[in-house]
C-alpha cells in the first residue's frame, strides 16, 4: 500500500510554521533535546491543526506521538480529522478523545503513539483539517505532540495500489512509526536507569609517584616509576576527551597505547558505558592485593602442570597451601581452605564440576561443511619472559620485546595452564562464544532454550529470528557492547597497574632499591623465594614476550567481552542440558578420551568457559582474579542487549532466562 504523508512540518523543526494555534509553542523534545515537539499549554484551552489538500474517495491514517509534560494531572485531549469542501466542513472522519490521566509523563516515559483510520472522504471533498486540541480544566499538565503524520492510502475505487507490493498490518508509514517507537522506547528505558557512582581505590592520588597506576609504554626512571608529565598528559587527555592531546602523548617507546579513546564512545544497543558500575579494584597495599599477586607468582610457576595432575603436583600443594594462609584471598576454597580441586578455578558451581577445562574448548566445532579440530598452538615448556630487569624495563618503556616465543611444532588440546595462555595471547574478541554456539546448535532442538518459539511449532523454524541467524548474531554482537564497558572502567576510572609491573615493585622494594609499601603477606610468602632461586630476580614471569597489552589491568577486557557472551547463549539456550559425550585430553594433549564423572551441563560449561579465557590470563602473567570482576559488566551489558531486542519480535515469546554469574536467576 502506497503512503505519502500530507502533514508540513509534523515534526515541529520550523516552529509552527504551517500550523494555526492558540496558547502554544515549540519546545525541546525530552528524549532527544535536538529533537522537537509542539506544546500546548495547561489548564486553558489550547490546540494546534492544519489544513492540507485531499483527494475524495480515499482513505486516510493519522499517526502522532503524545503526552502529558510533567507529573500532574492529564488533560483531555481531542484529536479530530475534518474533510471539507472549500471552506464548509462537510464531516468528522475521525474523532477521538484521550481520557483525563491517560496520557505518560512524556519526561520519564515513552510517548503515547496514536494510531488510527479515518472514514473514507466523501466525494465532495477537497481539503481536510487536523485539530489537536487540549481541552480546558484547571491545574492539568502541558501537553507536547510529535510526529505528526497523515498518510494517504491507495483510493478504495483503484484495482491497484501503485507500486509498493507490500502486504501485512502496517502501511510502511504505520511501519515507520511504529519502528521509531520500539526504538524511542529502548533509549527511554535506558535513560531512565539510574546513573550509579563509580568508585576507585584512590591509589593514583595516594601515591605522588603514580607506582600502583598503569602507565606501560609511558618514559620511566629505572626504579620503573612514570615519568610524571606525562602521565600527567595522558590523565589531562582523558580528562578532557580531546583527540589532538592524545596525539600530543609523550610515549617511551615505538609501542602505543591501545584505544584510550574507545572509552567515549556511545552505543545504540544495551546500557550506555557510564550506567555499569563496578567495585573498586584492591589497593596497592591491601594483603586483598597481596594474595592475588601471589597467585599470579604461583600460577607462573605451574604453568606447565596438567590441572589433572594438581592433586599430586608439589608446586600446585605448595600453592594450594601458601594461598590458604593469605587473610583476603577471595578465590573458591573447601571447608575454609584453598585445595588442589579449588586451585585457580573460576567461583561458579560450575567452575567447581568436572575437568578444568570447558568441554566448549574441547569439543569439535562445527563450520559449516567442515569440522574444526580443537587442538591449538602452544609454546614449549619453561619458556617464560621479562625475568630480567633490563628487558623488563625496556617493555615497560614502550620497547618490543628482545626474545621470541619457541612454539611447540605439534598443536594440542588445552591441559595446563601455558597452553590457556596461549589459546587466548590471539583469540579474537568472541571466539569463544560463537564457537560455543555453533556447538550448541549442533546439539539439536533439545538444547535450546525451553522458551523459544519454534520449539512446539508444527509448521515453522527459527532462522532469523530464534534461530543461527539470530544466535550467532548475538554472541558476536555482545562482545563490543561489552568491551566497550571494559575500556570505560580501565582508562577513566580505575587504571590499574598490570601485574609484570607489581613485580617491578617487589623486585626493587626486596633488592632494597625503593621502600614500596607492600603487604607483609606478599613478601613472606615462600613463592618469592621459589621465583628467586629460578630466574635469580623478584620479576614476574610471563608467558608472553611483550608481557601485558597498552591498557589497564581492571577489567580484563577478555572476562567483559566473555561475560556478554556467556550471558547470551545461557538466556538463548537450555541451561539444564546435559553436554553430551564430554571429553579430556590425554596427558601430551594430542588426543582426546572420555570424561567419567558427573554431569556437565550447558550453564556450567559455559560459566566454566568465561573463567577459562578470564582466568587465562592470569596464567599468562598479565591480569589478577579480580579483573574477572569484568565479568559482572560483560553480563549487565549483555542483559540490556535482550532488554533492548525484547520487544522487536513478532513471535510469542514469553521472555528470557537465564542464571547469573552471582547465581541468580532472571527473566527478561
Amino acid at each position: 500500500m502506497s503512503s505519502k504523508n500530507l502533514i508540513q512540518n509534523g515534526n515541529f523543526s520550523n516552529e509552527l510554521a504551517y500550523w494555526k494555534s492558540i496558547n502554544s509553542t515549540v519546545v525541546p523534545s525530552p528524549s532527544d533535546p535536538s529533537a522537537h515537539c509542539a506544546q500546548l499549554a495547561g489548564t486553558v484551552n489550547s490546540y494546534i491543526y492544519q489544513e492540507f489538500a485531499i483527494q475524495p474517495d480515499e482513505s486516510y491514517s493519522i499517526q502522532l506521538m503524545i503526552a502529558k509534560q510533567g507529573a500532574g494531572m492529564g488533560p483531555n485531549v481531542l484529536i479530530q480529522l475534518q474533510w471539507i469542501q472549500d471552506h464548509l466542513v462537510l464531516e468528522t472522519g475521525m474523532s477521538d478523545l484521550i481520557p483525563i490521566n491517560v496520557l505518560p509523563n512524556g519526561e520519564l516515559q515513552p510517548f503515547l503513539f496514536i494510531n488510527t483510520d479515518a472514514t473514507l472522504s466523501p466525494k465532495k471533498a477537497n481539503k481536510a483539517r487536523l485539530l489537536i486540541n487540549k481541552l480546558p480544566l484547571s491545574n492539568t499538565m502541558p501537553v507536547l505532540i510529535s510526529n505528526v503524520e497523515v498518510a494517504t492510502q491507495c483510493s478504495l475505487n483503484e484495482l491497484e495500489c501503485g507500486s509498493d507490493c507490500t502486504i501485512g498490518p502496517l502501511s510502511p508509514l504505520q511501519r515507520r512509526q511504529e519502528a521509531f517507537k520500539v526504538r524511542t522506547d529502548a533509549a527511554l528505558f535506558e535513560k531512565n536507569k539510574p546513573v550509579p557512582n563509580h568508585p576507585c581505590n584512590h591509589d593514583e592520588q595516594r601515591f605522588a609517584n603514580k607506582i600502583a597506576s598503569f602507565s606501560k609504554a609511558l618514559p620511566h626512571n629505572q626504579l620503573g616509576e612514570v615519568d610524571l608529565s606525562a602521565y600527567n598528559q595522558l590523565t589531562q587527555a582523558l580528562t578532557t576527551g580531546n583527540t589532538a592531546l592524545f596525539e600530543q602523548l609523550k610515549l617511551g617507546g615505538t609501542v602505543k597505547l591501545v584505544n584510550p579513546q574507545a572509552s567515549y564512545a556511545y552505543q545504540l544497543v544495551g546500557p550506555d558505558m557510564q550506567q555499569v558500575a563496578m567495585p573498586a579494584a584492591p589497593e596497592f597495599s591491601s594483603a586483598w592485593q597481596a594474595s592475588e599477586t601471589a597467585e599470579v607468582y604461583w600460577q607462573a610457576l605451574a604453568r606447565d602442570v596438567n590441572f589433572s595432575q594438581y592433586h599430586v603436583n608439589p608446586i600446585t600443594n605448595e600453592a594450594a597451601a601458601d594461598l590458604s594462609t593469605f587473610s583476603d584471598f577471595r578465590g573458591p576454597k573447601e571447608n575454609g581452605k584453598v585445595t588442589t580441586n579449588t586451585l585457580f578455578r573460576g567461583s561458579t558451581p560450575g567452575d567447581l564440576k568436572g575437568p578444568y577445562i570447558s568441554q566448549f574448548l574441547f569439543q569439535d566445532i562445527p563450520m559449516g561443511s567442515a569440522t574444526f579440530e580443537q587442538r591449538y598452538r602452544t609454546t614449549l615448556p619453561g619458556t617464560n619472559f621479562l625475568t630480567d630487569y633490563k628487558e623488563w624495563l625496556n617493555v615497560q618503556n614502550g620497547e618490543p620485546p628482545s626474545f621470541p616465543e619457541q612454539f611447540d611444532p605439534t598443536p594440542r588440546y588445552i591441559r595446563n595452564g601455558r597452553d590457556l595462555a596461549n589459546y587466548v595471547h590471539i583469540d579474537y574478541p568472541f571466539q569463544e562464544y560463537v564457537n560455543a554456539c555453533l556447538l550448541l546448535l549442533s546439539y539439536g532442538s533439545n538444547a535450546l532454550d525451553p522458551a523459544d518459539p519454534y520449539i512446539d511449532s508444527k509448521t515453522q523454524y527459527g532462522f532469523v529470528t530464534f534461530g543461527a541467524a539470530h544466535y550467532l548474531d548475538f554472541a558476536a554482537r555482545a562482545s563490543r557492547v561489552g568491551l566497550i564497558q571494559a575500556w570505560f572502567q580501565k582508562w577513566r576510572v580505575h587504571r590499574r597497574l598490570r601485574p609484570e609491573a607489581f613485580g617491578g615493585a617487589v623486585q626493587n622494594k626486596l633488592t632494597g632499591a625503593a621502600n614500596y609499601p607492600i603487604n607483609e603477606e606478599l613478601l613472606n610468602s615462600p613463592v618469592l623465594k621459589k621465583i628467586f632461586n629460578m630466574y635469580y630476580t623478584y620479576l614476574l614471569p610471563t608467558s608472553y614476550p611483550e608481557g601485558s597489552p597498552t591498557h589497564p589491568s581492571y577489567p580484563a577486557g577478555h572476562a567483559t567481552n566473555v561475560g556478554a557472551g556467556a550471558t547470551i547463549l545461557k538466556a538463548l539456550f537450555n541451561e539444564y542440558f546435559i553436554i553430551p559425550n564430554p571429553v579430556v585430553p590425554t596427558p601430551d594433549g594430542l588426543y582426546l578420551v572420555p570424561y567419567e564423572g558427573p554431569p556437565l551441563t550447558v550453564g556450567g560449561e559455559l560459566d566454566k568457559l568465561a573463567y577459562n579465557v578470564a582466568i587465562g590470563r592470569d596464567f599468562a602473567g598479565i591480569h589478577y582474579r579480580s579483573d574477572a570482576e569484568g565479568l559482572e559488566i560483560g553480563e549487565e551489558a549483555a542483559i540490556g542487549i535482550l532488554q533492548d531486542y525484547r520487544e522487536t519480535y513478532n513471535e510469542g515469546f514469553e521472555g528470557f532466562k537465564l542464571t547469573k554469574f552471582d547465581g541468580t536467576t532472571i527473566t527478561i
